[in-house]
């Protein structure tokens, strides 16, 4: 269960699925939706179909689980893209590298550095700033790489500040430092970096949080029914099951 609760207000709903837990939950008046991901759950990476096509949406990430009797339990865009769907930086899907670690800075969110990486291991998953995991260069069955991080070894990011007004619906992703909690949040309001940042380091206790987008942040819930639509997205993070 998401620690931390009795910090946050009133919690306005939680769904039990059988991999995943999630809560909704207010933190300084804002509202989000929290998911946690246990380490021995079937926690994958998604883009394209098997003839290459691109996937892009989470009912599309369910046909291509079907003729696996698999099904989706959690999703959530997981990542920056090209205008074609392609990831911005760092992608490894099943052992399979299909694009490159970027450790240089560049524009936009993405090369806000520090940026980072998170990788999915056998039983562990874990966020990297960028430079640690080029250093370290752990075997990730899965990874996306986005930026920028918002939390760095238990501290925020240096370059957010406390009064910005850029505010936008954002998701992210935090893990415990031992790789066995994996933490997913949505802002459902609008929020800045420092606001969502402070969400993985005070309330969901992570150490290292990366994020993942704005703006376009969508989830897919199987519990609570929620499938957020919109345009075709590029890379997708997901919680599997077996279909019943």
């Amino acid at each position: 269960m998401i620690r931390a609760l009795a910090t946050l207000g009133a919690v306005l709903w939680a769904a039990q699925a059988h991999a995943v837990t999630c809560e909704k939950l207010t933190h300084e008046d804002k509202r989000y939706t929290v998911c946690e991901v246990d380490a021995s759950e079937d926690l994958r990476l998604f883009l394209n179909d098997a003839e290459g096509d691109l996937l892009g949406h989470f009912s599309s990430v369910n046909d291509t689980l079907a003729p696996e009797g698999k099904r989706l339990v959690f999703a959530m865009n997981a990542g920056m893209y090209h205008d074609d769907r392609s990831p911005v930086g760092h992608y490894v899907e099943n052992g399979q590298e299909k694009m490159r670690v970027i450790p240089n800075a560049g524009p936009g969110n993405f090369g806000l550095l520090p940026n980072g990486v998170f990788c999915i291991r056998e039983g562990r998953a874990d966020v990297f700033e960028t430079l640690t995991f080029v250093d370290q260069a752990p075997q990730c069955r899965f990874a996306t790489q986005s930026g920028p991080m918002l939390v760095i070894d238990g501290e925020l990011h240096p370059r957010f500040l406390p009064d910005s007004t850029s505010r936008y619906i954002r998701n992210g992703v935090g893990t415990s430092a031992d790789g066995t909690r994996t933490v997913f949040a949505i802002s459902d309001d609008y929020v800045t970096f420092h606001e969502f940042g402070r969400l993985f380091r005070d309330v969901l206790e992570t150490p290292n949080a990366l994020f993942l987008d704005g703006n376009i942040s969508r989830m897919y819930e199987r519990a609570s029914n929620r499938s957020d639509i919109g345009f075709s997205l590029g890379p997708i993070v997901g919680v599997v099951e077996d279909a019943p």
